[in-house]
């Protein structure tokens, strides 16, 4: 998926120079033009302070140019899950096209090195989760521990936390999160 392309689409059609928009978020214009122009990589939470600054939702961002499916089936194939991933890290959506949707549902794959960003996540709500495969080392606060296959979390969002693969196989968890912030 194309980051900056999408971006600069975004931007341009809620009528913003990258300079109103840079100073809407606290940063340099020149910025938000290394990311459209794809030679910066923002992590998730990076491109959220940016997608709040438009205002856009992660969700509405990376659906935006995709065909409404089936609104009323509780059933989604692989091929309706939209990427909303970066950094390395593919968060696959279930639930895209739910009308007012309560809470996020994500298919979380992180390759091994890979990590949600040098800076810890902190949001609003609740989010829990269970890894399938790999391991992961979660930090929720000043607690640090390694999950493994079968081994969960949950905790208030609102506490800074983070989440590194160290392992040498692709971690794969299932997680849910109120708010839906995608």
């Amino acid at each position: 998926m194309d980051i900056g392309a999408r971006l600069q689409l975004v931007r341009k059609s809620k009528d913003l120079s990258q300079r109103e928009l840079a100073k809407r978020v606290g940063v340099t214009n020149s910025t938000i033009s290394l990311i459209e122009q794809n030679k910066v990589s923002p992590s998730v939470s990076s491109l959220k302070k940016v997608l709040d600054g438009i205002p856009i939702s992660l969700a509405d961002f990376f659906t935006l140019d995709l065909e409404v499916g089936l609104p009323d089936s509780p059933f989604y194939t692989a091929d309706e899950l939209p990427d909303v991933g970066s950094n390395g890290i593919q968060y696959f959506l279930i639930g895209q096209h739910r009308p007012q949707r309560q809470m996020c549902i994500l298919r979380e794959v992180m390759p091994p090195g890979t990590d949600t960003g040098d800076s810890m996540l902190l949001h609003e709500g609740e989010e829990g989760g269970v890894v399938v495969a790999g391991e992961v080392e979660v930090t929720v606060g000043d607690q640090v521990r390694i999950l493994r296959a079968g081994e969960a979390y949950y905790f208030e969002s609102k506490i800074p936390h983070r989440f590194r693969n160290i392992g040498e196989v692709d971690a794969v968890i299932f997680s849910a999160n109120t708010p839906a912030t995608f």
